[in-house]
């Protein structure tokens, strides 16, 4: 229904996160790539259970910390958003060049593609 609120929470609880070097390279290892001139995206298929997302933005990338700290806060939040949409994957983020300098507005596009190139079948349900 338009208009309507979901009642599914849309944080990013450290469940939802890869927090260490070996889930990072079971992804990088096993996992297939896609992406675009500012982000690369590593997906690995995983068990039921809700979508988890790691970044990588380095310091070549990025540059200076408040330009790093600014891509992953608009990974973080267009991920926030898209989870929901998302099949059941562990997802590595990727800074390439041409993020640096890019406004948000084009980053969150830039994700937004990636996000739908993974999104759930039509048909499946979501859980409450």
């Amino acid at each position: 229904m338009a208009g309507e609120i979901s009642a599914r929470p849309l944080g990013y609880p450290p469940a939802l996160r890869l927090l260490n070097k070996a889930a990072f390279e079971v992804v990088y290892a096993r996992g297939r790539r896609s992406g675009n001139a500012v982000f690369g995206l590593s997906v690995l298929e995983r068990e039921p259970g809700a979508p988890r997302l790691g970044m990588s933005v380095g310091v070549k990338v990025a540059g200076s910390a408040v330009e790093r700290n600014r891509i992953r806060r608009v990974i973080r939040e267009s991920f926030r958003l898209a989870q929901h949409d998302l099949a059941d994957l562990d997802l590595v983020v990727t800074a390439r060049g041409g993020a640096r300098g890019v406004a948000n507005a084009q980053l969150r596009a830039s994700l937004a593609a990636l996000w739908s190139k993974w999104a759930k079948p039509c048909g499946a349900s979501s859980k409450p």
